[in-house]
């Protein structure tokens, strides 16, 4: 975990117990990145030959073929699918998202049709391709998409999502599916933005994984692909057409691939062992307090960075789940929690993303919370479709 430091001026302090999400500015990024990034600002550089430099590194730490970088991990779905489309034409990268004449057919799960802050429908779409939606929301079966495969007459790829926002249950993984497409000789791109494992293009059938190299790897701003050499090459050939809106500066690059090399260094089991005591303090002294039970949860898609979670019973603990998430960004430093269970009366924090100290100051932040609602029995008053209505009308609220 990286010291923290002082926020700009006018910004506030966050406290982030919500893991590495990219509405907070995804995570803290390594020193030996930023000082990576610095070197490089100031001077001028052949991007292809950078880009070759990436490749290598990229390869080295994932296993793949090759790799090259973007400006994100949205941004690399969208090039990955154009790169299935056009492969290496140069009229056919210029004339989309005019996907006439191309294979353009994209075949994802329905319960991948997620909203990561933007619909990854959206991602598919914009390199001109049409999807082609399997399953059932909480169902899919291999002959969903073996029917799939054999019906549709201009198939491009297969998108695969690997997110907490997915539906975990019912749904293909992603070793099976990939098996699938392969037989049927579909390339499949593995949206693994915010994973974890970096291994996943080693995969039979993936020919593409794409990962943030500002998520785990507390690298600048970036997205990373990593796969089969050829679709790699399609991929960055689309800077020649729609990939020129999502283009990557050299300073991300070069502290991506500073990221990277640390990635390959680290102790992992060090910063695990250090994530399951705070854990472990957390639920001790939460657990115990009146209308809360405090329980570990693993990692929804595996990855080992496992998260506490607070049942709250209103009644007792005098305020529903909402209202606690409310009052623990009403006043600096913001502490910033993990939400998508709110409804049901379950806050999750997850310590992966906290520097040394901040552990502490959410655990007080959270109990000072509950012990204010119980004593001035202020809590309960705000409903369920208020707090949605709020929500909704705070969405985008800032103006230039």
């Amino acid at each position: 975990m990286a010291a923290a430091s002082k926020p700009p001026r006018g910004l506030g302090r966050v406290l982030n117990a919500a893991g590495t999400m990219t509405s907070l500015g995804a995570s803290r990024i390594h020193p030996e990145a930023m000082a990576a990034a610095a070197a490089i600002a100031g001077e001028f550089v052949d991007m292809d030959r950078l880009q070759a430099r990436a490749s290598t590194a990229i390869a080295r730490a994932t296993g793949a073929q090759a790799g090259c970088m973007t400006a994100c991990s949205a941004a690399a779905v969208t090039v990955c699918v154009a790169g299935c489309m056009t492969g290496d034409s140069v009229a056919k990268v210029e004339q989309l998202p005019d996907a006439t004449g191309m294979p353009d057919q994209v075949v994802i799960q329905r319960g991948h049709m997620i909203n990561y802050g933007a619909p990854i429908e959206q991602a598919i779409r914009l390199a001109g391709a049409r999807l082609t939606v399997i399953g059932n929301a909480t169902e899919v079966q291999a002959y969903h998409l073996e029917q799939a495969l054999r019906a549709a007459p201009r198939l491009a790829a297969a998108v695969y999502v690997v997110s907490h926002h997915c539906v975990q249950e019912g749904m293909l993984p992603l070793r099976e599916f990939a098996a699938i497409c392969h037989k049927h000789k579909v390339p499949v791109i593995a949206d693994m933005a915010a994973e974890y494992d970096l291994g996943a293009a080693r995969l039979p059938g993936v020919a593409a994984a794409v990962y943030s190299s500002h998520k785990f790897l507390g690298g600048p701003t970036g997205g990373i692909i990593a796969g089969k050499r050829k679709l790699v090459q399609a991929a960055y050939l689309q800077n020649r057409g729609i990939g020129r809106t999502m283009k990557i500066g050299k300073e991300s690059i070069c502290g991506a691939l500073a990221a990277l090399e640390l990635w390959l260094k680290r102790d992992h089991a060090k910063d695990q062992r250090a994530w399951d005591r705070i854990l472990r303090r957390w639920r001790r002294g939460l657990g115990v307090l009146p209308g809360i039970e405090a329980s570990i949860l693993p990692d929804w898609t595996g990855n080992p960075t496992p998260r506490l979670q607070l049942l709250i019973d209103p009644k007792q603990a005098g305020l529903h789940a909402w209202e606690l998430e409310q009052r623990l960004l009403a006043k600096e430093p913001r502490v910033f929690v993990r939400t998508q269970f709110i409804e049901q009366q379950r806050l999750v924090l997850e310590p992966c993303q906290l520097a040394p100290g901040e552990d502490e100051e959410v655990f007080a932040r959270v109990k000072s919370a509950l012990a204010a609602a119980r004593r001035n029995k202020d809590g309960r008053r705000m409903s369920w479709a208020q707090y949605k209505r709020r929500q909704g009308a705070d969405k985008g609220t800032w103006r230039p």
